[in-house]
């Protein structure tokens, strides 16, 4: 594929040729035509999958871990228990300053979105800055914003682009290939917690509820907001 063609075009092009595709093959795809990868990881409940296939495909892949300051002591066990079984030797814990807008760690209590963007939104653009895009662990199955989740999309406004390699992966994929591989879990998902964030805004999840209706319980909210831009989620490739 020409390198010169334009970003849109070359993300339809990635599309349209790993329709039909393997997680690993859209991840050698997607490091063929953007070297300059990083893969944004939350080292949550089933990040290792994600986290173990791109070790396969790059065994120098840089990895992003945004320590918001509010994870459950847990995950930050877990991140590195992961980093070293894995063999990642390029993993970059970035954290926000968060000394004049949220002091006393309240201000979740007050404005989830807001806590969310200082904490995570920002920190990840700065982070992800110089970079031709960004490996995300998104999946279709886990919200309906996320039905139509392609390989690969366009992040409007930044130049990037975002490569899903498990978009068509259901919850029964993950698992299964974390068992074959003998992944270590997140020991919170032994405890209730399917889907894991940030202490304040995560709870368990009872039998029989969907499985992020732990993630900001009771809150018009199912995203952090860093997959949106502007205020709006960021769509397919087409043309913006």
């Amino acid at each position: 594929m020409p390198r010169n063609l334009p970003l849109h075009a070359r993300v339809e092009y990635l599309n349209t040729r790993f329709k039909h595709h393997s997680a690993p093959d859209v991840l050698r795809g997607a490091f063929d035509v953007f070297p300059n990868l990083a893969l944004v990881s939350s080292f949550g409940a089933e990040s290792v999958a994600l986290l173990h296939l791109a070790s396969k495909a790059r065994a120098d892949v840089q990895v992003i871990f945004i320590d918001t300051m509010l994870l459950f002591p847990e995950t930050l066990h877990y991140q590195k228990e992961v980093a070293k079984q894995l063999g990642l030797k390029r993993v970059k814990v970035i954290r926000a300053n968060t000394v004049l807008e949220d002091p006393d760690n309240t201000l979740h209590q007050r404005d989830t979105d807001a806590c969310c963007s200082l904490r995570k939104t920002q920190v990840l653009e700065k982070a992800l800055e110089g970079y031709d895009g960004w490996i995300t662990g998104r999946k279709r199955f886990q919200s309906d914003g996320r039905s139509d989740l392609p390989p690969f999309e366009v992040e409007d406004g930044t130049g990037r682009i975002k490569v899903n390699p498990l978009a068509h992966w259901a919850r029964e994929d993950v698992r299964h290939y974390i068992e074959e591989n003998n992944l270590p879990r997140h020991p919170l998902v032994a405890k209730g917690y399917p889907s894991i964030g940030c202490a304040p805004c995560t709870s368990p999840v009872k039998e029989g509820e969907d499985p992020r209706a732990g993630r900001w319980r009771d809150q018009e909210k199912d995203e952090c907001g860093i997959h949106f831009v502007n205020g709006k989620m960021v769509r397919v490739g087409a043309p913006q």
